[in-house]
């Protein structure tokens, strides 16, 4: 009895259960069950099809990943002859494909300190780099300095932007922040000229034309690189070049202001320590180190970047009077000397007038 109850109320397995059922079914309805097998098969085929032919988005989802942004490359220049670099830059095709102008640039929510110094290095750099160049031309130059800083192959400040590699063998990415034009004060009235030109690139005024520029160099120069970018647009003296390929479109300057400057003198007085220490380790040549000795006061800064064999220099006043009171003969040779060096050496012999073009970024 107890057998029999067992084999009466024990249900049968789940597999044979959906075996008879799918019997029934194909018996009864044999048309619905070739229309869903039919319709399953081409789900299958469908899927597996989409699964092949999806195209894959370069740097999207893993391949951004994978992919890192390029290193900014040294600013090594090659010793031409200034005619023939003027007519290799004119050679360089400029792009004709689209050139979209980048972002308006905004510090946001910072104190009056972090914003007084990043307008102050703005300014430094607009003065220094393109003091004589026109009002577009000043422009052109800030928007590439804010371009930098939204880009993730440079530092995500202002002062960072400008002042990188100021401090490093390689050398400066700006030229004015290595070659001595520090030491030197400005204009005032053609800093207060650059300053109105930085303050509107902070308050978000953008210069169309160079789009989204991170390069430049004068036209007088031919860097190494100069190839290897696109050149994207010519203003006054410089030349002005974007990231080839996907780093060089709007949607690679995707990052975000730091909010912070550092101490601009800190950085001032670094950069100056380090162009020393370089003058010291390079050397002069007998020549140049004789020519200096017999002018009151003078001091080299740095070779020229021309390819010529100019020396900038700048005079110590403290030293170049006391040689003149205690050598009867030195303000005669002053004068004499004044007229050689001016020809012989670089236009940053005159302390407060910013040059007409840079030759780094």
């Amino acid at each position: 009895m107890k057998r029999a109850y067992y084999s009466t109320i024990s249900p049968r397995p789940v597999t044979q259960t959906i075996a008879l059922n799918a019997a029934r079914f194909w018996r009864e309805r044999p048309q619905e069950v070739l229309l869903a097998g039919a319709v399953a098969l081409a789900g299958i085929v469908a899927l597996a099809g989409s699964a092949d032919s999806t195209p894959s988005l370069s740097g999207v989802g893993s391949d951004k990943v994978a992919e890192a942004p390029p290193a900014p490359p040294p600013m090594l220049i090659r010793q031409l002859p200034v005619d023939q670099a003027l007519a290799i830059n004119q050679g360089i095709a400029l792009d004709t494909g689209p050139n979209p102008a980048a972002r308006p640039f905004s510090l946001g929510k910072v104190d009056a300190a972090t914003r007084s110094r990043a307008l102050e290095c703005l300014t430094s750099a607009v003065y220094y780099e393109a003091g004589q160049e026109s009002t577009d031309g000043q422009r052109a130059v800030a928007q590439v300095v804010l371009n930098r800083v939204r880009h993730p192959a440079f530092p995500a400040s202002v002062c960072g932007v400008v002042y990188e590699g100021s401090t490093r063998a390689t050398g400066c990415q700006f030229t004015f922040t290595c070659d001595g034009s520090l030491s030197r004060g400005p204009a005032l009235d053609a800093w207060r000229r650059a300053k109105s030109v930085a303050e509107a690139a902070l308050a978000g005024y953008v210069y169309k034309p160079v789009g989204n520029a991170t390069h430049y160099h004068a036209d007088y120069v031919v860097p190494y690189w100069a190839s290897t970018l696109t050149k994207n647009a010519v203003i006054g003296a410089h030349i002005f070049y974007r990231w080839a390929g996907g780093w060089g479109r709007p949607t690679a300057f995707s990052q975000d202001y730091s909010h912070r400057e550092a101490s601009v003198d800190a950085l001032r007085a670094a950069a100056l320590l380090a162009e020393q220490r370089d003058i010291a380790t390079r050397g002069q040549s007998s020549e140049v180190a004789e020519a200096l000795a017999e002018i009151p006061g003078a001091q080299a800064l740095a070779p020229s970047m021309r390819g010529d064999k100019r020396v900038a220099i700048r005079f110590n006043m403290t030293a170049r009077k006391a040689a003149v009171s205690c050598t009867p003969m030195a303000g005669r040779f002053l004068r004499s000397s004044t007229a050689s060096t001016r020809s012989g050496t670089s236009r940053r012999t005159r302390s407060s007038r910013p040059r007409a073009a840079s030759r780094r970024g």
